[in-house]
């Protein structure tokens, strides 16, 4: 897949090695030199330095030719300047702009342009683990979709077996500690009084696992 990045800053580059390391065909566009040199000699896709919506350097990346066009840079005018752009003047098929501002997000959704609002996603992650502070993440990973959690089996639970609170893509019961000892469950272990159980869950899913395990929403 060739993919152009428009910008270089901390969102853009991870995007960029992340995409580069499963093989895609990667263009960073950036007008800060040092921002592009921050990517490192060992980066295997291609730099550009300019103006991400000038179109003489949309051209020199590829434009053309792309499958994808990622709008990443950290001024949502010029982030939906190149979206427009790259979507409207050259056709290019999967277009996502990055939007700090997440009352334009609408407006542009109308416009045919994906976006990502970070101030909207981290609102909701907050609210997440602020609601189910029962909850105490012991590990999180990527940027908190995901989250593992300790807990000692609650009375619901005992005598059920893993099945009961496994949901596919949303909570995994990865481990469990039980007289001083960690095992991982099948589906059929029985859970037992005084077990420690280690549960690996999508923050989204939280009301769902409340609900499973007994709690009261909010309490």
């Amino acid at each position: 897949m060739k993919v152009i990045i428009m910008g270089c800053g901390r969102v853009g580059e991870q995007l960029a090695r992340l995409m580069t390391d499963e093989g895609h065909h990667i263009t960073v566009i950036d007008q800060d030199q040092a921002a592009l040199t921050r990517l490192g000699p060992e980066f295997r896709g291609r730099k550009v330095r300019g103006v991400g919506f000038d179109r003489d350097i949309l051209l020199k990346a590829g434009i053309e030719e792309a499958d994808a066009f990622a709008a990443a840079s950290s001024s949502d005018n010029a982030n939906i300047v190149s979206a427009r752009i790259a979507r409207n003047v050259f056709g290019v098929p999967r277009v996502v702009a990055r939007l700090y501002d997440p009352r334009r997000a609408e407006i542009y959704r109308r416009l045919g342009l994906y976006t990502i609002s970070s101030t909207t996603w981290g609102a909701e992650r907050f609210r997440e683990l602020l609601i189910h502070s029962e909850f105490d993440p012991e590990i999180s990973f990527g940027s908190g979709e995901v989250i593992m959690i300790m807990m000692e089996t609650p009375q619901i639970l005992v005598g059920r077996m893993v099945r009961d609170l496994s949901i596919s893509g949303e909570i995994i019961v990865a481990a469990i500690t039980r007289d001083g000892k960690a095992l991982i469950p099948i589906s059929g272990t029985e859970f037992r009084e005084r077990d420690t159980l280690h549960l690996v869950v999508l923050t989204s899913a939280l009301g769902r696992l409340k609900s499973l395990v007994g709690m009261e929403e909010g309490g």
